[in-house]
């Protein structure tokens, strides 16, 4: 087993390197990576320029403004890369034509004075792989949870010379290119987006870097668009109404629609706004993967590959709990959030935590999840072993709970979805599944119909025919 080298070797092995080469730009809190270069020693051989730009006015001046008035973002990060790495492309190529360039740069915002902020940042590298190659980006955002401005600061120079060093020695292990960004960071960092892109990548899956971030446990949430790439809620759902749908996805059926249709409709009547303005997330939880007959990653991207061709955004969670799900989405500023869970995940959800909360603790379990600032939402479905509806009304809660419900449902911290279709309750995502990997005629029936081809030509979902190998 190879030994984890600590921050100070990376940064001097890093620099002990003759082909690496290249520059460091910090703005804001972020001044500290290139420190852990200089201090270790034999810096010369690697660092060609260090920078950085605390006021606004001179960081407008070199990286150009801001639209948004905010400087902590996406788009500031790439403007830095585009900049700094033109630079050190122009100046040098021709005078080390055998180096491996990079440019470093991050956006900090640290812990305030007063401790009312919440420390975060976007760090970014645009490397070579090989002499005179193309370039290629890492870029992440990370929250830091140490509460002291000095060790966040110290953190954020640990992930910089982590994110320097990857991007040299790990390119070929993807998962420990992952697990190596958060070396001696455990509990002090959350890397809650990750993007790798470069013409040296074109082979690589964004979708499963960050499920890796949420299975590795860098971050308890991670998302990532329709099309594929990485996001983050700061920069697409910020002050947007956002609703978040749980489901098996295993595979999405005609309910799947009606489910994502009905909750878009009534979460947009009930806080008066257009349908095209609410923002809908697809909700993968990890620990419903890898259960059947092919590994949980293989099944994530099975995943990610059928919510993707619905045309939803999806995101990455780790826990039954959605707390760290509804903190993540409130500390990015999302404007209103709805829950959609079916009911009888609903009944899951309750009694698991009222049989694992009967010391006292019931109303902090619940009270995470059923507050003001969340719409809930529950699509109702056939009683067991009847044709009767099961909704939130009559759902067959604990006797030592009932009580505690039925506050919760005056309360109207708990709503049925009303226009569903009930033709099709009795379509039961397993029943659905065991047709396609059988090829028993009619499953498309079932089956969004956008999804039937992409199911037959990827052979998802254990549909049998000679499958497509993703490249990881």
């Amino acid at each position: 087993m190879q030994r984890k080298l600590d921050t100070d070797q990376k940064a001097l092995e890093v620099n002990l390197n003759q082909k690496i080469y290249g520059t460091f730009a910090e703005i804001g809190a972020g001044q500290e990576v290139a420190r852990y270069f200089f201090k270790v020693g034999a810096a010369a051989g690697t660092i060609a320029k260090t920078m950085s730009a605390y006021d606004k006015t001179y960081s407008d001046c070199i990286y150009g403004d801001e639209l948004t008035g905010r400087y902590v973002c996406e788009s500031r990060l790439y403007k830095m890369l585009d900049h700094e790495y033109e630079l050190l492309i122009k100046r040098l190529s021709e005078k080390r034509p055998g180096s491996l360039f990079f440019a470093f740069s991050d956006t900090i915002s640290a812990l305030n004075f007063h401790r009312t902020n919440i420390g975060h940042g976007w760090m970014g590298i645009r490397f070579q792989t090989r002499e005179g190659g193309p370039a290629n980006d890492l870029v992440v955002h990370a929250r830091m949870m140490d509460n002291d401005p000095q060790l966040q600061a110290k953190a954020i120079g640990i992930l910089g010379v982590n994110m320097v060093y990857a991007c040299f020695y790990f390119l070929n292990d993807i998962n420990q290119f992952v697990k190596s960004l958060q070396d001696y960071l455990k509990g002090r960092v959350v890397i809650d987006m990750i993007r790798i892109s470069g013409p040296d990548f074109d082979h690589l899956d964004n979708r499963l870097l960050n499920y890796l971030l949420v299975q590795n446990g860098l971050a308890d949430v991670a998302m990532f668009s329709a099309e594929g790439d990485s996001l983050h809620a700061s920069e697409k759902y910020y002050k947007r109404p956002t609703m978040v749908i749980r489901g098996t996805y295993k595979p999405p059926t005609i309910v799947t629609e009606d489910v994502f249709s009905t909750s878009l409709k009534a979460f947009a009547t009930a806080h008066q706004v257009e349908e095209e303005e609410v923002a809908m997330l697809a909700e993968i939880n990890t620990l419903s993967l890898g259960k059947d007959l092919i590994s949980a990653k293989e099944e994530f991207i099975e995943r990610a590959e059928v919510l993707g061709a619905l045309g939803y955004d999806t995101v990455i969670t780790n826990s039954n709990n959605h707390k760290a799900l509804i903190n993540y989405l409130s500390e990015q500023k999302v404007d209103k959030l709805g829950i959609v869970l079916g009911i009888r995940q609903l009944l899951e959800l309750i009694n698991e935590r009222y049989y694992q909360n009967q010391d006292g603790n019931l109303l902090n379990a619940f009270g995470d999840l059923f507050t003001k600032r969340i719409n809930l939402y529950t699509y109702p479905a056939l009683q067991f072993g009847s044709n009767d509806i099961m909704n939130s009304k009559n759902l067959p809660v604990p006797a030592g709970i009932r009580h505690l419900y039925q506050f919760l449902l005056e309360s109207e911290l708990i709503k049925d979805l009303e226009d569903y279709n009930p033709e099709i309750l009795h379509v039961m995502p397993e029943e659905v599944l065991n047709m396609i990997r059988n090829n028993v005629g009619g499953w498309e029936n079932y089956i969004p119909s956008v999804l039937v081809n992409v199911i037959k030509e990827k052979c998802l979902f254990g549909y049998p025919c000679q499958p497509m190998h993703f490249e990881y």
